[in-house]
């Protein structure tokens, strides 16, 4: 639609609100492609384990994993946000943020082959293995409480509730906006603005959590309270990405072509500019901290990822995932080009990508501080690579499966004409 027609309201049964046969027909492919990538790229990541990369394998899986999940609980968050402020802007693609963040069921599935980890000692979390600590000349005391928390019952009980509370938010939000198609009842989003602050904070509280387990504790002696903002900066960055690319796709093929505006690209533009700089912040400000306080139990993960191939990853990353797309979407003209801003989604998503495989994958080496140049060799590159591709591609074919079920706006919103008509001051 072009900036200045005016706006058209369909009815709620409008084909234009379904998802397009063109894209529902890829469910398949996407979902049986994408797990054989996955458990092919997996399997030749165990491959090219060696006693230098005991946990290569292990650590593969979780860096593909939490690449998604980062994708899905981006979407939830921005769903989560959108009732809390009681914005209208964003009604018109909620929806496919919705569609996301309902995959958090199935990654709950997907999750078990980390707890399977723990039954292998050292083989992903270094803290299950009972000779870490003498290994290493830990203080027994020091230890000893350390591992009151990483132990491997209370690691799944905490993750199983994690899942839990994303899960129960997940479901509640979905069920009231689809419902709310049928039924029409604005009581639905009143509901959902009530309960969106006391899920916010669950929100921050679990996540954060989360991430300390999951990302921070692959190195256990190693700390930052920054870290769980770190993962949440991406995760939200890169939801607003998804939000983008999938919006236009969807329009490509037909489908909400005059209820998605200029408009509603300019405003995930800014967002996308703004979690850019925010990541950046957070990145930055935890790496500041640490290297100003040069202490050896806080600087060793950093270390790790300023040798060999993690220190040419982490130059790339500043240069790459911050000052390249920063530039690229400062500008009002991109962000009112939907193709374009479409673009600058797919190059960040790709970026958030190597991110995650930048925090995980250091710690897949038997001595962090050793300087391997190549983790893995072109096997372990190609390893990593069909992982998070399969991964992807399933987490994206779930998508669609919901999408198809399901109308891809929320055609009886009460803020919906609000959205159609909205404009960028």
């Amino acid at each position: 639609m072009s900036e200045h027609a005016a706006p058209k309201f369909k009815p709620a049964d409008d084909p234009t609100f379904s998802l397009p046969s063109s894209l529902a027909s890829l469910q398949l492919p996407l979902l049986g492609g994408g797990l054989v990538a996955l458990i092919v790229g997996v399997g030749m990541a165990f491959a090219a384990e060696s006693e230098s990369m005991p946990r290569f394998g292990f650590s593969t899986y979780l860096t593909a994993y939490m690449y998604v999940l980062t994708l899905a609980l981006g979407s939830l968050f921005f769903v989560l946000i959108q009732h809390l402020v009681r914005a209208g802007w964003s009604v018109v693609v909620r929806r496919i943020a919705e569609c996301f963040m309902i995959l958090i069921l199935p990654l709950a599935i997907l999750f078990l082959p980390i707890l399977f980890s723990l039954f292998f000692e050292g083989r992903l979390f270094v803290w299950t293995d009972p000779n870490f600590a003498s290994a290493h000349g830990l203080d027994a005391k020091m230890w000893a409480t350390k591992t009151s928390f990483l132990n491997a019952p209370f690691f799944i009980a905490r993750s199983v509730l994690y899942f839990l509370i994303w899960g129960g938010l997940a479901v509640y939000y979905w069920r009231g906006s689809t419902t709310q198609d049928e039924t029409g009842e604005r009581a639905a989003t009143d509901r959902m603005q009530y309960w969106a602050g006391p899920a916010v904070m669950l929100f921050a509280l679990t996540t954060s959590f989360a991430a300390f387990d999951w990302g921070m504790s692959l190195a256990p002696m190693w700390f930052s309270t920054m870290f769980g903002v770190y993962i949440f900066a991406g995760a939200i960055l890169s939801a607003h990405c998804l939000i983008t690319v999938v919006s236009y796709v969807l329009q490509r093929h037909g489908a909400m072509k005059d209820e998605i505006t200029v408009e509603h690209y300019h405003d995930l533009g800014k967002y996308i500019f703004g979690f850019i700089v925010f990541w950046t912040y957070i990145g930055f400000s935890q790496y500041l901290l640490i290297w100003y306080g040069n202490m050896p139990e806080e600087t060793e993960w950093f270390f790790a990822r300023q040798r060999g191939v993690f220190g040419g990853l982490s130059i790339a990353l500043i240069l790459l995932h911050w000052l390249v797309p920063f530039l690229g979407t400062m500008s009002r003209h991109i962000r009112r080009r939907p193709g374009l801003m479409a673009m600058w989604a797919c190059y960040i998503l790709v970026m958030h990508a190597i991110d995650i495989y930048w925090i995980v994958m250091p710690e897949a080496r038997h001595l962090v501080h050793e300087n391997i140049p190549n983790l893995g060799g072109a096997l372990g590159l190609i390893a990593s690579i069909l992982s998070i591709v399969g991964m992807t591609a399933l987490f994206v074919g779930l998508g669609l499966r919901v999408a198809s079920g399901n109308r891809v706006i929320a055609v009886r919103d009460p803020r919906l004409r609000e959205s159609i008509v909205f404009e960028n001051l």
